[in-house]
């Protein structure tokens, strides 16, 4: 029978994690201002009447029996207790609000969803992502050569000092041990807006992949790739074809088999007349696109968590 150890948090309903291991699942969650997050969480009916929008999706959506997690009883944002997430200079529980800004969503959201569902232990989701910054130069690992880039660097920086002492920032995992699970990658537009960089983003990503497991001592960790599907399947810039060509190589490649997985996001693309803005590079500020591209991601992750 597995024993369950429950903190009772105040202002908070009461944690319970399971006690057969005392670890927290750490994952890291990287990339550039899609990673950041751009989905409008309230609703705006002025604005294509709310469409798009988080607040939509719950409430009016023809799909909102999907989304009911996302709300508690009182039918205000749910608030996981067991799932914790530090995104620069924010950190908490798990809920609305860890996008690019506070009134915004990013794949963070549903991705800590599925691993918290997935997992007994505790969830701790360490994101770092800026916006407008390349693979080729901000993120350039060490084996691409030249320059390291800055943003690598800051990077691992922040995913050790969580790693180092989940406690410090977050007293409900003082005393567990951190274990590096998973990786997840959304970034691409900057890349795609240079030919040069473009030709370069598949052995750019792959030496990426490999430094990241050497930094962190993890040879097979599992990385979930989510591609640059802006415009969906009309989409007709080679550029940004190549792209999401380079994202999904490695996955297919025999060095990364059964450790790397590349999730297609064409299809979770919505127009402008049904999200809240007109940032196609932002996916539109569409709240359902980085929900399905969260989902995706967590799904992914866990199927090469279970070797499958």
């Amino acid at each position: 029978m597995k024993k369950y150890t429950c903190l009772l948090l105040v202002g908070f309903a009461s944690a319970c994690f399971s006690a057969d291991h005392n670890i927290v699942k750490v994952f890291i969650l990287a990339g550039q201002s899609n990673m950041q997050g751009a989905g409008r969480i309230a609703m705006d009916p002025n604005r294509n009447g709310g469409k798009g929008s988080l607040e939509y999706l719950v409430k009016q959506g023809p799909d909102k029996e999907r989304y009911a997690h996302l709300v508690d009883t009182r039918g205000a944002w749910a608030t996981r207790d067991d799932v914790f997430i530090s995104y620069l200079d924010r950190q908490g529980k798990l809920s609305v609000g860890f996008g690019a800004r506070s009134s915004a969503i990013g794949p963070e959201m549903q991705f800590g969803h599925v691993l918290g569902d997935h997992y007994q232990e505790p969830v701790l989701l360490v994101k770092t992502a800026w916006g407008g910054k390349s693979l080729a130069r901000d993120f350039r690992p060490p084996a691409a050569g030249g320059d390291v880039g800055p943003y690598y660097r800051e990077m691992v920086a922040l995913a050790r000092e969580l790693l180092s002492d989940p406690g410090a920032a977050f007293p409900a995992l003082k005393g567990r041990k951190p274990e590096l699970v998973g990786f997840a990658w959304h970034q691409g537009w900057n890349d795609g807006c240079n030919r040069d960089m473009c030709l370069e983003y598949e052995a750019n990503l792959g030496h990426f992949i490999r430094d990241v497991r050497k930094e962190f001592g993890v040879p097979k960790l599992p990385f979930v790739i989510a591609d640059s599907g802006f415009g969906g399947r009309n989409q007709k810039v080679d550029r940004r074809l190549m792209i999401r060509k380079a994202q999904a190589a490695p996955a297919r490649s025999a060095e990364f088999k059964g450790t790397v997985f590349c999730v297609e996001t064409q299809d979770f693309f919505r127009p402008a007349e049904e999200s809240p803005s007109r940032q196609g590079y932002h996916w539109n500020s569409n709240a359902e696109t980085y929900f399905l591209i969260g989902d995706g991601m967590g799904k992914a992750m866990v199927r090469l968590i279970k070797g499958s």
